[in-house]
């Protein structure tokens, strides 16, 4: 199986290269990022691409994907409205439909979160505009998609580029685990659990953050 990751220089995205790498189901790893990744590994294969708006110069490599696991995404707090909007739904729905183009059996997993508004009447920018995305997915009618839900994603490796604001949550991560479990997901689990619903696709097409926990631990290795 060959797959495209995006974000995979981020919190989420770099713990799903890194499970990837260990899935014996996936031989090619395809990363679409920004800047060099500080993974390596025969499996990945790294695109540095700067506009993801447009796609004309990376379509080829879309052609034969099984999936791409749409990780990017950046915090509310360290971007304005406008900068979070054209990240979170722009970015995703351009993708969306170039990948589709390029291929419509890819297999679209979409990164969202706990709280996301299919309303888009929530109050809470991030909670709107991941339900607006969501929204824009469903309504593109792609023959495999994917939404996952996660809540708080305890990582096991620090990432260099995650917000002032969750590094200073770090030390906190246990005792949201002991007392509010539901709340909270390690980034191993979801990692492993969307490269399971890579593996295992699914008729569910929305899956929560305690779900996603519970396909990681039934179907760890």
């Amino acid at each position: 199986m060959k797959i495209i990751v995006t974000g995979a220089t981020g919190l989420a995205g770099s713990e799903v290269v890194r499970q990837a790498i260990a899935d014996n189901n996936i031989q090619e790893i395809i990363c679409l990022v920004r800047r060099p990744m500080e993974i390596t590994h025969p499996k990945i294969t790294t695109i540095i691409h700067k506009n993801f708006l447009s796609y004309n110069d990376v379509e080829d490599h879309f052609r034969d994907c099984d999936a791409c696991l749409w990780c990017l995404g950046i915090s509310q707090m360290q971007v304005t409205k406008t900068q979070y909007a054209v990240i979170t739904y722009d970015y995703t729905i351009a993708a969306a439909k170039a990948m589709l183009g390029a291929n419509p059996d890819m297999h679209f997993i979409f990164l969202s979160g706990n709280g996301a508004d299919r309303t888009e009447k929530s109050k809470v920018l991030f909670a709107r505009l991941k339900g607006k995305t969501e929204n824009a997915l469903l309504q593109l009618m792609i023959k495999k998609l994917t939404i996952v839900r996660p809540d708080a994603i305890w990582p096991k490796h620090k990432n260099k580029n995650s917000p002032l604001a969750y590094k200073l949550a770090y030390p906190f991560f246990p005792l949201v685990e002991k007392f509010a479990p539901s709340k909270i997901i390690g980034s191993v689990q979801l990692a492993k659990a969307m490269l399971y619903l890579v593996n295992h696709p699914q008729a569910k097409n929305t899956w929560e953050n305690m779900e996603l926990r519970k396909l990681a631990e039934d179907h760890a290795k």
